[in-house]
């Protein structure tokens, strides 16, 4: 991974007051962001969906089930992602992460459980036990919602190691400038976030995400840009939005 030495030095202050995430995240439960799949050759191939579903009692503590699913593809060239986050929204960590890959050539399987007693997560496909890459651990899927409660309001990079592999850490961000992306649902003012993830299975070592935020206060991602197997680079953008009535204390946004 691309490391700015420099640049991160000077925003040590923002990368670690990022490591903690605001306790009111700017989404409710019920929230759900539907998105059309664009691939680069070929239009758009499908649709997908990131919603916020509970609460849910997970080992006696009460967490937010975040959900993405994703179907696409072509004839016979077909292609389904499901992930799912078992996020802790007062600490802002996770306490389980599965998700499922199905695509003509492969499919894969990870199932995830978080050990915060021993400090461990295991591998439930493997049987493996592994240690914690951080105390409030996250995952590919509950990330996206953790830049959220971030403030985006400038540009900048920083680092957070956030994920539960220690293998994965860190993740470096990048904060761009502001952009207008065109949508179904109308056109958003943005901000570019740029997210370097290591991750050897999609990407074969670092890989790089795109996504664009929209700057009112719930920071919707309108777009998001990423390399998947067989479609290759694909991006999801944002054609419908379903945000219920606020829980008290949310994060005031236009819907």
């Amino acid at each position: 991974m691309r490391v700015l030495s420099c640049a991160l030095l000077l925003l040590a202050p923002l990368g670690a007051a990022a490591q903690v995430a605001s306790t009111r995240p700017p989404f409710p439960v019920g929230e759900a962001l539907d998105y059309s799949v664009h691939v680069s050759v070929g239009g758009t191939v499908g649709s997908g969906q990131m919603r916020v579903e509970g609460p849910v009692v997970e080992r006696d503590v009460v967490t937010w089930k975040l959900v993405f699913d994703m179907q696409a593809g072509r004839g016979p060239i077909r292609a389904v992602d499901r992930t799912v986050s078992w996020l802790e929204p007062q600490r802002f960590r996770i306490t389980r992460f599965e998700k499922t890959e199905r695509h003509p050539l492969s499919r894969s399987e990870e199932r995830v459980s978080i050990e915060q007693a021993t400090g461990t997560w295991r591998d439930e496909v493997e049987n493996q036990q592994h240690e914690l890459g951080s105390r409030a651990p996250l995952d590919e899927l509950s990330f996206i919602y953790f830049l959220r409660t971030l403030p985006l309001d400038r540009d900048t990079t920083f680092e957070v190691s956030r994920h539960f592999d220690a293998a994965r850490n860190p993740t470096v961000i990048r904060v761009r400038g502001e952009e207008l992306v065109e949508t179904p649902v109308g056109v958003f003012r943005t901000r570019i976030v740029e997210m370097d993830v290591r991750d050897p299975k999609r990407f074969r070592g670092v890989g790089t995400i795109r996504m664009n935020f929209d700057t009112a206060d719930c920071r919707v991602p309108v777009r998001i840009v990423s390399r998947m197997p067989v479609l290759g680079t694909t991006t999801l953008l944002l054609k419908g939005w379903v945000s219920p009535p606020r829980y008290p204390g949310a994060m005031p946004c236009d819907t």
